[in-house]
């Protein structure tokens, strides 16, 4: 449990500089090409995803396996970290690289928006992942909770 702790503490540490780093990018590479104020481009949007998807969601994980030590679903949270890893990578390079096209004047292909749908889709996998990871622990914890129970009536009726 510790070393997923650290983890995803690490995560949200990472994601949460990178999203304030696109941010800054994304401000002066437009100003440096002389981008329009105002007009849209997907390289506004790289910030947002890094924060929404990757800093807020890794904190939110940090207390849910304190809790419910989600770790302990061994394989099935292994896959749900890698799958939402790649999805949040994948994702934010092509906003990236569609954005910095789109300042330069430069025309983005249909792979680009390909590559990113393959991101979105990692990243509802991992989502689905992480709800059976989530049921798992829930179960786990219920159980144990039932058996703490039964053992501490088990006590108090033989110390009476």
């Amino acid at each position: 449990m510790k070393r997923s702790l650290n983890h995803l503490l690490i995560s949200a540490f990472v994601y949460g500089g990178v999203g304030v780093a696109s941010g800054l990018f994304y401000r002066e590479f437009t100003k440096l090409n002389d981008f329009p104020a105002g007009e849209f481009t997907q390289l506004g949007l790289v910030h947002t995803h890094l924060l929404s998807l990757g800093f807020f969601p890794f904190l939110i994980l940090l207390g849910l396996e304190r809790i419910f030590q989600l770790s302990a679903a061994t394989r099935r949270y292994r896959w749900f970290l890698w799958l939402y890893h790649a999805g949040i990578i994948i994702t934010s390079a092509m906003m990236l690289v569609h954005g910095s096209l789109t300042v330069v004047g430069a025309e983005s292909s249909k792979m680009i928006a390909g590559i990113a749908g393959l991101g979105h889709m990692s990243i509802t996998a991992a989502i689905v992942l992480l709800f059976f990871v989530l049921r798992t622990a829930i179960r786990r914890d219920s159980v144990n909770s039932v058996n703490s129970v039964d053992g501490q009536r088990e006590r108090l009726s033989a110390s009476l």
